[in-house]
Parts: C-alpha cells; sequence; structure tokens
C-alpha cells in the first residue's frame, strides 16, 4: 500500500520562499513519473510540476521559472522548491504518480501567499 506525505506548506509573504516535501512509503519512486498539483476552493486540481525516473522536469507556465521540482529515490522523497511566491500560488499542494492514482491522494499541505 503507498502513502504519500506533504509537508513543508505554510504562510509566507509574496516574494517568498517555500520547499514543500512529499515522503512516499514503498519503492514507486523508481517505477513512477512524479507530480506536485494544487487545488483551490470551486476549481479542479492543476498539475504544476512533473519530474521523471531520469530527473528530466516539466512545468505549468504559471509557475515556470519560479518552482523547482526534485527528487531523491534513496529517500523516497519529491520536493517542490517555490520562489518568488504570489498570491495566486495560495493553494493544497498535493503529489501523485502521473497520471495520478485516486487511492493514493494525501492530506496535502496548505499554502497561503499573503502580506
Amino acid at each position: 500500500q503507498v502513502q504519500l506525505v506533504e509537508s513543508g506548506g505554510g504562510l509566507v509573504q509574496p516574494g517568498g520562499s517555500l520547499r514543500l516535501s512529499c515522503a512516499a512509503s514503498g519503492s514507486i519512486f523508481r517505477i513512477y513519473a512524479m507530480g506536485w498539483y494544487r487545488q483551490t476552493p470551486g476549481k479542479q486540481r492543476e498539475l504544476v510540476a512533473t519530474i521523471i525516473s531520469g530527473g528530466s522536469t516539466n512545468y505549468a507556465d504559471s509557475v515556470k521559472g519560479r518552482f523547482t521540482i526534485s527528487r531523491d529515490n534513496a529517500k523516497n522523497t519529491v520536493y517542490l522548491q517555490m520562489n518568488s511566491l504570489k498570491p495566486e500560488d495560495t493553494a493544497v499542494y498535493y503529489c501523485n504518480i502521473i497520471p495520478p492514482r485516486g487511492d493514493y491522494w494525501g492530506q496535502g499541505t496548505q499554502v497561503t501567499v499573503s502580506s
């Protein structure tokens, strides 16, 4: 059984930075591409960053140049470094495989960007 646990969210001022972590039970990182998703009330969950097992990455246009996804397969952990944060980045952030599995969604971590 796979569990994904997100952490690292919080309240930050515009222009600030946060680093999110996603720890996984099991060795799914060696098999699947991983992604960070985010969701705000009333909107569909949005894929913002992906990383494949070989390390190649891809980003949504809204976060390109500001967010960096990385992975540590030895620690079964995926990270999302978020810089130059904007109020519109406020959301609950989740990690999951690509494409996402419904039974892999964790509780997410809240990121709030506000002055």
